[in-house]
């Protein structure tokens, strides 16, 4: 099995990958990722879905709509931010825009006259640093090693602004293997529709039935200035009567919209 998520060797999803394939492929964006899934140029695809300190991972969000794929598996792990430079002094931190948000308050405090720009990933902004003395990256601090080029000093460890900092990550694969088995499922709602209390009906067909929502966010649906769907996840699997019920109510509600089941699965938690 060979895996692909965001590149180069060394991202947090990179950690994540290899707990899904030993063979792991990149690519510099989320929605390359989904659509060589959907394309079945690869068997799996992992990518980030939320943080627990700057939330939803936004291009995840809308890759997930656009393409034909299943979520088959959740992965949570730990993330550790270190400061690596090749000295003390640097005029540029390069980092991914989440890592660099996630350690906002380190880098005010600590170096508030560092330019920072964001990069592809958190694995570029550590080769940006190996490539120009003036640049300092974000990473985990095992990518401060590299065989085949500079060494980096780890300035700081535990740079982010959270001691509990952990993102969450979606496996997913080919829309064949979707899947009723599972503690979790994750749906897309687009109700085509406004009126006082929709949300709310949508809600109550899932709290009738004692479903538990971990999560519930709305996206721009692209069709028009206000218009929305929703990204729902909810802890039941779909070989669940109480899930089949919710979802048919929802179904019902929607009317002219749509619902696209997106996959039931289990949680992993992984420490690297």
């Amino acid at each position: 099995m060979q895996a692909v998520t965001l590149g180069p060797a060394g991202t947090y999803s990179h950690r994540a990958a290899r707990a899904v394939a030993d063979d792991v492929a990149f690519r510099e964006s989320v929605t390359a990722i989904v659509e060589s899934v959907a394309d079945g140029e690869y068997d799996r695809g992992v990518v980030p879905v939320e943080n627990s300190i700057e939330g939803s991972v936004t291009e995840s969000l809308d890759a997930l709509i656009e393409a034909d794929v299943a979520v088959v598996r959740e992965l949570v792990t730990p993330i550790r931010h270190a400061l690596l430079a090749q000295a003390e002094t640097f005029d540029v931190v390069a980092s991914h825009s989440q890592a660099l948000a996630q350690c906002r308050d380190y880098l005010e405090r600590e170096y508030p006259d560092a330019q920072r720009e964001a990069v592809a990933s958190t694995a570029r902004g550590v080769e940006r640093a190996r490539e120009d003395p003036t640049v300092a990256g974000i990473g985990h601090p095992a990518n401060a090693a590299d065989d085949d080029g500079v060494d980096l000093r780890v300035l700081a460890e535990d740079i982010q602004d959270q001691s509990s900092n952990a993102t969450r990550f979606l496996v997913i694969a080919g829309d064949d293997e979707r899947t009723e088995a599972g503690g979790k499922t994750s749906v897309v709602v687009y109700p085509s529709a406004n009126y006082p209390g929709l949300l709310l009906e949508l809600l109550e067909a899932f709290a009738d039935r004692d479903v538990n929502l971990s999560r519930i966010e709305s996206r721009p649906s692209g069709e028009r200035l206000g218009d929305y769907l929703f990204h729902i996840d909810f802890e039941a699997g779909l070989y669940e009567e109480r899930a089949q019920a919710a979802l048919a109510d929802v179904e019902d509600l929607v009317g002219d919209g749509w619902v696209r089941v997106l996959g039931s699965y289990d949680t992993e938690h992984v420490v690297y």
